[in-house]
């Protein structure tokens, strides 16, 4: 029998709701080497990506990539090509180089369908960036509140520093019902990979507590890609988008899953709750290639 596909932070959590030798079962089933056509054909029809990675200082960031519908192709199962300008203040323009680690998530906001993928940057050439992919496993539409986009061009403008949350971050969090975030743990050799993923909930499910963030986790698919991954390596990207300006806060610092405290309440599906604090943050303005309409 195959071992476990989850590292010792994501079992460990398993673990804690007696969860473990199931969800190795389901996970050796679910979680690919390869997309499935399925998979291939959905991120070639993707206006967005949103991706993670770790910076040269080891920060972990979530970026949002866009372009025109098709600007990903998928020339093997293995593979993803990316057509696409990455922002020049977004650190991935600095960190993108081959061997690269990423972690990938396609999300479509009016289907609620969303699938992940995580691997390495291959190559960087005129024709795109190719992407080779060693997982892909999909995820269930819970949580993702569903909306209709407008494709949009990006303006690509100077990141701008943020000290602090001015008023509009704090507007954004506060009535913020997703963000992506971006985690790292422990891979099959000496290096980290990376993760990214989806967070949702009603307004306000994110709370602002001085220069820190809190976050429920709600019941999921018990996978713990996200916080497995913070219990071992507690560096974390968090990315806002304002779908309706085209603004994204984009911030990096460190998570800890919290001690219980009363807040969790199985009437809410609220397990846990995580804190984020970020070291470094700034806005990326028009860098989203959607917007929101109602």
């Amino acid at each position: 029998m195959k071992s476990s596909p989850f590292h010792a932070g994501e079992r460990a959590l398993q673990e804690s709701l007696d969860v473990a030798d199931r969800m190795a079962e389901i996970g050796r089933k679910v979680i690919r080497d390869h997309m499935p056509d399925q998979h291939r054909q959905f991120f070639a029809q993707l206006p967005m990506l949103v991706t993670g990675h770790l910076d040269a200082q080891g920060h972990a960031w979530a970026s949002i990539v866009g372009g025109p519908s098709g600007f990903i192709s998928s020339p093997t199962d293995n593979s993803l090509v990316l057509d696409s300008n990455i922002p020049p203040g977004d650190p991935l323009s600095n960190s993108l180089a081959p061997g690269l680690e990423v972690g990938l998530l396609g999300l479509e906001f009016p289907t609620r369908r969303r699938n992940r993928a995580n691997g390495q940057v291959h190559s960087i050439c005129a024709n795109g960036i190719t992407i080779e992919i060693r997982e892909s496993f999909g995820n269930c539409p819970k949580y993702i509140e569903p909306w209709h986009w407008e494709e949009q061009a990006l303006y690509h403008h100077p990141a701008a520093p943020l000290i602090g949350f001015d008023a509009k971050a704090c507007r954004l969090i506060d009535r913020a019902t997703c963000f992506f975030v971006a985690t790292a743990g422990p891979g099959t050799s000496d290096h980290l990979t990376v993760d990214v993923s989806h967070r949702g909930g009603p307004p306000g499910f994110v709370t602002r507590h001085e220069d820190t963030l809190l976050i429920p986790d709600y019941s999921g698919n018990r996978f713990f890609n996200t916080l497995g991954n913070i219990m071992t390596y507690p560096q974390t990207g968090l990315t806002f988008p304002d779908f309706r300006t085209g603004d994204v806060l984009q911030m990096t610092g460190t998570a800890r899953i919290m001690p219980a405290d009363g807040r969790e309440s199985p009437a809410t599906g609220v397990e846990r709750v995580w804190q984020f604090k970020p070291e470094t943050k700034h806005w990326l303005r028009g860098a989203l290639p959607v917007r929101r309409v109602d």
